[in-house]
């Protein structure tokens, strides 16, 4: 500091004594001194630049003090990069003003602390209180059983490719919502307990099989769209059934057809919306999506949508699992072995078992029962 007190006043003086000559060179301090006392003339100094005296002072004095230079890049500038690729020029997206947020901070950093902060809470406790919630209908109330004893008449309700299209789609799902959720809350959850090392090896392992599984997981869900979509229309029977809740509340029967007013829900609301926004949301994070431009802000807003869909997914999905293993008496061995019992089809979806029962729609019996006497038509129910 005293170096350039001193080379100030030495400029100051030298610019008074010549205040006609114009400055023409720029000389170090040094060379400028050994100059003066070698002619005995008075020092000159002809230009001085402060900011650049400044920064080498700051870099002599604090070394690593790259205050300047940060402030340029979180300013959002763009410079020269030989990489090609979109904003490869900007190192940091410039700072901004969130709502909610005192101090501006980064669009990458707001991002991040949204991410891992709301959307991952409010995920989280929506999940666990879907399952509490499940858990007390069972609890409470218990499963739905059929009431009316079993004919020993076994009825087709889906084929052999219905049942390999769901199963299909349902052991994709459940890979990539593990392996989600591992992804999402395993740093909060898992690595504390099984440390840093393993935990990292298992993510690595659980990306791979999410991203591989993913495009294979959108087929699925196009594939059961195209089959499982002429009997999820809407119909007039639909609004009997959620006034009721499936028979949950009130008295009397809850008409359906060959799908009830949930599934219909389920299969409209979370196969096909949720299931096909979070694919399009998956593919755009893979970079599977070509002649796209990847920025930084695209990247962000698919990882949010992602998380999004897939999270409101799962809740969607434990409902409808609940249902079709514990939750309903029957659910499950139809789905596995793709055949019910008259009683069972009568009193949960009465509207389609008169439909096949009167012909209208073909009966496809067991192969136990080939060759038997078709049932008499079964009067509709009230």
């Amino acid at each position: 500091m005293k170096r350039w007190l001193a080379m100030l006043a030495l400029a100051i003086a030298a610019g008074a004594s010549n205040a006609a000559e114009p400055a023409a060179v720029t000389a170090s301090p040094t060379a400028t001194a050994g100059a003066a006392q070698g002619s005995g003339a008075a020092p000159r100094v002809e230009s001085v630049d402060i900011l650049k005296q400044n920064q080498a002072e700051r870099s002599r004095d604090q070394p690593g003090n790259n205050a300047p230079v940060w402030r340029k890049v979180v300013a959002g500038e763009t410079h020269y990069s030989s990489l090609p690729y979109p904003e490869s020029g900007v190192l940091i997206q410039p700072k901004a003003q969130y709502p909610g947020q005192a101090v501006p901070t980064t669009a990458g950093e707001a991002w991040r602390r949204f991410r891992n902060g709301p959307m991952i809470g409010i995920g989280g406790w929506l999940i666990l209180g879907v399952i509490a919630i499940l858990a007390a209908m069972y609890f409470g109330k218990g499963p739905v059983k059929v009431h009316a004893p079993p004919t020993g008449r076994k009825i087709q309700r889906f084929t052999p490719l219905e049942r390999f299209a769901h199963w299909t789609t349902a052991i994709t799902f459940v890979l990539l919502a593990v392996s989600g959720l591992c992804m999402m809350f395993g740093k909060f959850v898992l690595m504390p307990v099984i440390g840093h090392a393993l935990f990292g090896y298992l993510t690595y392992a659980l990306k791979t099989i999410h991203n591989f599984v993913g495009p294979l997981f959108t087929v699925s869900i196009i594939v059961t769209f195209i089959i499982f979509v002429k009997d999820n229309f809407p119909i007039a029977a639909d609004i009997k059934w959620l006034a009721k809740l499936g028979g949950m509340l009130g008295k009397g029967h809850a008409p359906a057809g060959r799908f009830n007013a949930g599934e219909k829900l389920w299969f409209w609301g979370g196969v096909t919306l949720l299931g096909l926004a979070a694919s399009a949301s998956g593919f755009v994070l893979d970079k599977l999506i070509p002649n796209l431009e990847y920025t930084r802000f695209l990247m962000q807003g698919a990882n949010l949508l992602h998380v999004s869909a897939t999270v409101l997914m799962m809740a969607f999905a434990l409902g409808h699992i609940y249902l079709g293993t514990i939750g309903m008496q029957g659910a499950y061995k139809a789905m596995r072995e793709g055949y019910v019992d008259d009683a069972w089809a009568r009193e949960h979806h009465d509207i389609w078992y008169q439909q096949v029962a009167e012909g209208k729609i073909p009966r496809v019996r067991a192969p136990e029962h080939d060759g038997e006497p078709l049932p008499p038509p079964t009067p509709k129910t009230v």
